[in-house]
């Protein structure tokens, strides 16, 4: 589990949060980490489910593309499967101006602020949306599938996580231990739309290398992919109209009352995507704010950039690393990875790598 001091020093950087929320937060994160069990270990049981085993075998060979091909930074993680009855869900209350896309933020030590708030207590996370509520803040709680302590520790694998298809368990991992390998303190949107990206992409290279271009499972990976991005547009597209709604002069009240017509508008356009079986989302049908706009764009911003990037040399690698260098080197992340396609300037050329396995 690590040694004590790493706990020490991990719980008096959350000392900016109250203590009834550092407190849960480690007594949660403890419980996962106390119950890892290696996952070559339960391998060797003859009684394992023959589906779960399938899966385990899978996140080991996800984690060795993702080490060696990719060059993600894996450390321990997903080696594990912590075996609790209960495992915790991560409840995570995102928040907004009703009449602002500018979201609500929370300050952290060493990540900087952040534009979510993750709970293990469903209670906790109501209690503090309301209050946010009282304020005059849209707000929005969602459950998280799975969550990365950043390389603070060799985080395992949840167990609901084995019930996931192939495609979508492999794509979470990829994401995971991309926020392992980098973070950008202080951009939310960038960090996941990021990893968004990374993981869609590697699960496809990685379904490529195991199975060929033509397998079943590779084919729905990169539709998804597709739906993605397309779900990306519509999303921005979304996000625009609101914002220039909020940025007219119009009187607050006539702001919030066309804000529902832009609201259903999306809605439309959202369900013409994802089509009848998701017809009945909350996304989709449900009553939407900006906080739930927020944790869609959190996830969506900007994903045919780092497309267009990728496509230029079909490495995800090297797009990676151009992509996280041009960001870190910006006053604002977006911007510098888009100058990396402006028409003013070479076209980017990323180096092609002789290894099959990690070609697009």
């Amino acid at each position: 589990m690590g040694p004590p001091w790493v706990w020490l020093v991990w719980l008096s950087l959350l000392s900016a949060c109250s203590p009834v929320y550092v407190l849960r937060l480690g007594y949660e994160e403890a419980k996962i980490l106390w119950h890892r069990r290696p996952i070559s270990d339960i391998l060797q049981r003859p009684d394992l489910d023959p589906a779960a085993r399938d899966k385990l075998r899978l996140v080991l060979r996800v984690r060795a593309f993702a080490e060696h091909e990719l060059g993600f930074r894996v450390g321990g993680s997903y080696a594990s499967l912590t075996e609790v009855s209960r495992p915790p869900l991560v409840h995570v209350l995102t928040a907004a101006p009703r009449t602002s896309l500018e979201p609500y933020t929370w300050w952290f030590p060493i990540v900087g602020r952040v534009a979510y708030k993750g709970y293990f207590s469903e209670d906790l996370a109501r209690t503090a949306a309301r209050r946010l509520e009282a304020q005059g803040y849209d707000t929005a709680v969602r459950t998280a599938s799975a969550f990365s302590t950043l390389g603070w520790f060799d985080d395992p694998l949840l167990p609901h996580l084995l019930d996931y298809d192939a495609e979508t368990l492999a794509n979470v991992i990829f994401h995971e231990l991309f926020h392992a390998t980098f973070y950008l303190a202080g951009h939310t949107a960038f960090n996941e739309s990021l990893a968004n990206f990374a993981g869609h992409r590697a699960a496809i290279i990685f379904f490529r290398h195991e199975y060929g271009r033509h397998d079943d499972v590779t084919r729905r990976a990169e539709a998804r992919w597709r739906r993605e991005l397309e779900l990306s547009a519509c999303v921005a597209r979304a996000a625009e109209r609101l914002e220039a709604l909020y940025a007219s002069a119009l009187a607050e009240s006539d702001k919030l009352s066309r804000r529902g017509e832009l609201f259903a508008r999306f809605q439309t356009e959202y369900r013409a995507l994802v089509g009848p079986e998701h017809a009945r989302t909350g996304l989709a049908s449900g009553k939407l704010n900006n906080a739930v706009l927020l944790n869609q764009l959190v996830y969506m911003r900007e994903l045919e950039v780092f497309e267009r990037v990728y496509q230029n040399g079909k490495d995800l690698p090297a797009a990676l690393a151009i992509m996280t260098e041009a960001a870190e080197g910006a006053a604002e992340p977006f911007g510098g990875v888009r100058a990396l396609l402006e028409l003013a300037r070479p076209p980017v050329s990323l180096p092609s790598r002789p290894d099959a396995a990690v070609a697009g």
